[in-house]
């Protein structure tokens, strides 16, 4: 089945170069920005998109998942063995030592 299934992958992408446009257009090279032409003149202006506002968005990203995955703890919280509390607990100091490692990375810090 693993090879099937990446055979499947390899088949895609092979027909997708073979049968793909060769060459993107100016249009297609020019960045996005909600409707409007960019800011700076477009393509070929060499300003680039900063990195901080994609780690900043993984951050966000981490989070609300983080989320996701108290809400059933936070439902079933009277019905919870030792065991789910102290799993929970785990997780909370695994995100509190990531949490720690970007600010001292500082990610958070627009400067």
């Amino acid at each position: 089945m693993l090879l099937i299934a990446l055979g499947i992958g390899v088949l895609a992408v092979v027909v997708s170069a073979i049968l793909g446009p060769k060459k993107a257009s100016r249009a297609k090279l020019m960045a996005y920005e909600s409707g409007n032409d960019p800011e700076g003149g477009g393509v070929g202006t060499g300003q680039r998109f900063p990195v901080h506002f994609y780690l900043v968005a993984m951050l966000f990203i981490v989070f609300d998942i983080e989320t996701a995955f108290f809400y059933p703890l936070a439902v079933a919280y009277q019905k919870l063995i030792p065991f789910a509390f102290f799993e929970a607990l785990t997780f909370v100091l695994l995100l509190l030592v990531g949490y720690y490692y970007i600010l001292r990375k500082g990610v958070l810090e627009w400067a």
